[in-house]
């Protein structure tokens, strides 16, 4: 497949079988703003869940919380949001386009008479570059006045530090131990796009690890190996990630080392999955402006001190994009091609279709007994429209794993046939022992 076309053909595949549509499509659209389908809000609803049990479920060292999107504004001057998040901006003042003031694709001076718009091609109409907030704005209250301002928050991260004493206290957590959160963020970003790769609005699956001061970068190493055996583990084709060290002109004014997990997508390798040690400066910023002592009192050695943390920031919307590319095959079988997302069965949205060979002899009525049983246990899909080689190929581009058809033969010795998504393979499976059957084959 040429990477020129195949991100084209996903997002083509993504609308047509209900993974991905344009919020407000029937109005134009909004720019960057995407609505997950039926097949979407499983796939992504399967991976924060996935994640959520590695994190939370399957250890006794951290805690889950759910913050608020709206924040005391003050949390965002101590984080440093309001100061210093932001770009400098040019824009076009005949066809209105905004540029990074970095854009390679600007000639000239922006703001002198030689300056060049890119997409209009006009001299002498851009903009001196002006500072630009990404952060969205909004008014608690009902008046809009400048001390009603509230932000909608940029990042999940700043709701765990401000919750960390309340986790701590309440958890009866010692140190090391973490905070975990799965949530919407907002950015108001310049340049978005590669589908829902780069958007305003965003899911972040975030863990921050607090540790003592010394024993970070051990911690560090350990969970920068963990998080990339858990994307190994979910089926992720291992030559298409790697590791991006950020150098010292790269690192954060807060970190003191960071590691991006990237993926090769059609468009380049990019980041969906960072992991920094930000020592202890979100909880001296936040005990700075707060007056609020956050420092952690450890009772063996009677000492006092501002935890380091370790941080793990996972992308929802880029990993479910991460997955849908991975997954995303096209192939000969047969003498026809076909189209087939091989998710990890585990996380694939419906797990079962289940076919009537023809609509007639019982067979529907049967198939439709079968599919309510199998729905007690997995998502199913229940199609009998067209011939049973196009079912399949619907549900191939689905990813569902397995197809469970009902023919003749049912009726006489009440066993029916499963068909594996991958190999083709078609056993024959009796209706009582199907359960257990799919039950071991998607934990596998």
């Amino acid at each position: 497949m040429a990477n020129a076309n195949v991100m084209d053909k996903i997002v083509s595949l993504a609308k047509r079988r209900g993974f991905v549509f344009q919020s407000s499509e029937i109005y134009g659209g909004l720019g960057s703003v995407w609505d997950y389908g039926p097949l979407g809000v499983e796939l992504k609803k399967n991976l924060k869940e996935r994640w959520w049990r590695s994190m939370v479920y399957q250890r006794d060292d951290i805690e889950g919380v759910d913050a608020a999107i709206l924040m005391h504004p003050k949390v965002w001057e101590a984080s440093g949001h309001v100061s210093g998040f932001s770009d400098p901006l040019v824009d076009c003042k005949q066809c209105k386009n905004r540029f990074r003031a970095d854009d390679p694709r600007l000639k000239g001076t922006p703001g002198e008479p030689d300056g060049q718009c890119p997409a209009c091609g006009n001299k002498g109409t851009l903009t001196a570059p002006r500072m630009f907030n990404l952060m969205f704005k909004t008014f608690m209250g009902p008046v809009e006045e400048q001390a009603a301002v509230v932000y909608l928050r940029p990042e999940t991260a700043q709701g765990i530090y401000v919750n960390y004493l309340n986790v701590l206290q309440s958890s009866r957590q010692k140190i090391p131990f973490g905070i975990a959160q799965i949530g919407k963020a907002f950015r108001n970003e310049i340049t978005p796009g590669n589908f829902t790769f780069r958007t305003r609005e965003f899911e972040q699956m975030e863990m921050q690890f607090f540790v003592k001061p010394g024993e970070d970068e051990r911690w560090f190493e350990e969970w920068r190996a963990a998080r990339m055996q858990w994307h190994a583990d979910l089926g992720i084709t291992a030559a298409k990630l790697r590791f991006h060290q950020h150098t010292s002109d790269e690192l954060a004014h807060y970190a003191k080392a960071a590691f991006d997990i990237e993926y090769e997508f059609p468009f380049g390798w990019h980041e969906f999955e960072g992991i920094h040690n930000r020592t202890d400066f979100d909880l001296g910023r936040h005990q700075e402006h707060s007056g609020k002592k956050l420092e952690y009192l450890d009772t063996v050695t009677n000492t006092r001190f501002l935890p380091y943390i370790i941080e793990t920031s996972l992308g929802a919307d880029r990993l479910a994009l991460v997955t849908l590319v991975d997954a995303y095959h096209e192939e000969e079988v047969e003498g026809e091609s076909r189209v087939v997302l091989r998710f990890l069965p585990s996380i694939a949205p419906i797990k079962v279709g289940v076919f009537p060979l023809v609509k007639k002899d019982g067979m529907p009525e049967v198939a439709t007994r079968i599919a309510a049983d199998l729905r007690h246990h997995f998502t199913v899909f229940y199609d009998d429209g067209g011939s049973i080689g196009r079912r399949y190929r619907r549900q191939d581009e689905a990813g569902t794993p397995f197809g469970v058809t009902v023919d003749g033969q049912t009726t006489e010795d009440q066993t029916v046939t499963v068909r594996d998504r991958d190999t083709l393979q078609q056993d024959r499976i009796a209706m009582d022992q199907l359960v257990g059957y799919l039950q071991a084959r998607l934990a596998g």
